[in-house]
């Protein structure tokens, strides 16, 4: 009888939403505040987020994801809002390319 091994090359799909709580959590934890404390609709640099903790932050997000993030995303995506949506669809087209034949 042959033993299924599963594949621990595959990787859960993250929606924005998802993306988004896991944003919350980090940066309110970073920050020392409650996660109902965190508009997601306030650029982050209102909540004194420095540049070493946006690093931080791209680094675990790399993590989660499986993605190369650049640090230049948090210019581009100032809010939680907007960072969670692009990172989601990022996540996605990478998924897709690897999929293409």
């Amino acid at each position: 009888m042959s033993k299924v091994i599963p594949n621990t090359n595959f990787q859960r799909s993250y929606t924005a939403e998802e993306i988004q709580a896991w944003l919350v959590s980090n940066i309110s934890e970073m920050l020392g505040v409650q996660p109902d404390e965190i508009d997601i609709r306030q650029p982050l640099d209102s909540y004194g987020l420095d540049s070493a903790q946006g690093m931080l932050i791209v680094s675990r997000a790399e993590k989660l994801l499986g993605l190369k993030l650049s640090l230049i995303l948090l210019w581009h995506y100032p809010t939680i809002e907007a960072l969670s949506k692009r990172l989601s669809e990022e996540f996605q087209n990478s998924h897709l390319e690897v999929f293409e034949i």
